[in-house]
């Protein structure tokens, strides 16, 4: 389930110079790619900000799907009924009522829309519609599978040619469309789709037809994320070596000499969180970068949001509050939501940044700094240390006697209000809520509850309280053994966590997402060791 907001918004593109719209269009048929966000291509981006329906294949994964607005209506095809030929018709139906309705409608399929996905078709029924469509091509899955596995698909010293089939066909069939004489000849790299199924009568067909019984071959599982998972051997062993390990779908097989550089070339796998299954528990508008920063380390990432930041239950306060700008000397945020939040009142409210004056800024750490410079602000004061007691150290003698205004969340510690008042006059406002989000069929709980999760990362004591109180007793149990590892963004954090009964197996020497990550690499290089 995916929630997470647009990552550029269609006002943001038009503001890079990109203008997103196409008028003329009502369906796009976009490649999603082989499942790695960072090989999206920018026009899929676009049509993902403008769509009203997205219509996805099984294989999309959920992070390409966060580049979609959150509200947007998602169908999976997976989830229609009938068989898969019985589904084709359904998808034709589905997209073309929608579009008729006046709604842009992106067709999001795995890899490139036109290549082994039946896009070609859908194309057709949309077109015999009458109505009006865009392709876009994406990263074909067999390209990306190669690439991230350390195989180049042409080589000088290997292969001038390369040859894209499907295994989906039996190669027993008399009709099969496919002539494996001469793909058994083909002089360079066969790359097979949607082979497993069928893998030992394809390695049977090529054998049978000429191929070097000791050819190079691969698999590579879930090529580009990090899922991948990748066996090689001779071509004559492939099937049984891939049974062995239970290798299954969705899977590439690639076949010649190519394969042999992936022992100098292989580079993905060796990256320094590659298959850690890592859970990020922020509210989902702030976990796309810290995602994306684990992706590029080779973990896969599950957003799991515990909360999500809203409006507060009454502006009334901060209404006010804002009106008395003039008479207040400091304003403290807390965090970067709290930036957000009061610049964004300001403008609803008929104000601009010109309604700070001369108040000076105080931010309680550098992600909180970094929210108020994309404003053209900057801080006059950030702690050393990024937590409550450091900010109360670096301004009780700078506040003293004069007017504070604290701007913070509905919940949160006391700290900042109670040792500030004794110096200054404080007044504090609420500037956005936390919201305690319920997602009980989200997939993550049950890889928690099997303990397929390596690491659950917790950014603030609200945050662990509520993943505290959402835990089964499975995913307890593993959490104490230590199988799943709990890392904390800060001591205060870690220290509401061990109230929970909660064991804390890392905690970041620096309180922010940069410190999550170093905590990270240390322990997986010292698990290593």
């Amino acid at each position: 389930m995916c929630r997470s907001p647009v990552i550029w918004s269609e006002f943001e593109l038009a503001d890079k110079g990109v203008n997103p719209m196409s008028d003329d269009v009502q369906v796009f048929f976009v490649g999603a790619g082989p499942g790695e966000p960072g090989l999206l291509t920018l026009r899929a981006v676009e049509c993902l900000a403008i769509a009203d329906l997205i219509v996805h294949d099984r294989l999309v994964t959920a992070r390409i799907l966060d580049y979609a607005p959150a509200k947007v209506e998602r169908i999976c095809v997976a989830d229609l009924p009938g068989s898969h030929p019985e589904k084709g018709e359904q998808i034709h139906a589905i997209l073309i009522e929608a579009a008729r309705t006046g709604r842009r409608v992106v067709r999001l399929k795995g890899g490139d829309p036109l290549l082994f996905a039946r896009g070609g078709e859908e194309v057709e029924a949309v077109r015999a519609a009458g109505l009006s469509y865009e392709i876009v091509p994406g990263v074909t899955s067999g390209l990306a599978a190669a690439a991230f596995a350390g195989i180049p698909l042409t080589h000088r010293q290997y292969s001038s040619a390369v040859a894209l089939v499907t295994g989906h066909e039996d190669p027993a069939k008399p009709d099969n469309n496919l002539d494996w004489a001469a793909l058994a000849r083909f002089p360079g790299t066969l790359v097979v789709y949607m082979a497993m199924a069928r893998l030992p009568q394809v390695v049977e067909a090529l054998l049978k037809h000429g191929k070097a019984p000791t050819m190079p071959a691969a698999i590579v599982h879930w090529g580009s994320v990090g899922n991948q998972r990748t066996i090689e051997g001779p071509l004559e062993s492939l099937a049984a070596a891939a049974q062995a390990v239970h290798l299954k779908a969705p899977s590439i097989v690639v076949v010649g000499d190519a394969v042999r550089m992936r022992a100098e070339l292989a580079w993905f796998e060796r990256r320094p969180l590659f298959g850690k299954h890592v859970v990020v528990t922020r509210p989902h508008s702030q976990a796309a970068d810290f995602a994306r920063r684990l992706e590029k380390l080779g973990a896969v990432p599950h957003i799991m949001p515990m909360i999500e930041v809203g409006p507060p239950l009454d502006w009334s306060l901060v209404d006010k509050a804002l009106g008395e700008l003039p008479s207040y000397q400091w304003l403290v945020f807390t965090s970067a939501n709290g930036v957000h939040s009061l610049v964004r009142r300001l403008r609803e409210t008929g104000r601009d940044l010109r309604a700070l004056g001369a108040i000076k800024l105080a931010a309680i750490g550098p992600s909180t700094a970094e929210a108020l410079s994309t404003y053209y602000l900057n801080a006059d004061v950030v702690p050393p240390s990024f937590r409550s007691e450091s900010l109360v150290d670096v301004l009780k003698e700078r506040v003293a006697r004069q007017r504070v205004l604290l701007a913070r969340a509905d919940q949160g510690r006391e700290i900042l209000h109670a040792e500030l008042s004794k110096v200054a006059t404080v007044d504090q406002i609420a500037v956005y809520s936390q919201i305690e989000v319920m997602q009980p069929n989200d997939p993550t709980h049950e890889l928690l509850r099997h303990g397929h999760i390596h690491f659950v990362t917790l950014t603030s004591s609200n945050i662990a309280r509520v993943f505290a109180r959402r835990l089964d007793e499975k995913s307890r149990a593993y959490i104490v053994s230590g199988r799943t590892k709990l890392v904390s963004i800060s001591p205060v954090t870690s220290e509401t966590i061990r109230e929970t009964g909660l064991t804390v197996a890392g905690e970041a020497p620096r309180y922010t997402s940069e410190g999550i990550i170093e905590v990270l690499l240390r322990m997986v290089r010292e698990s290593s060791d």
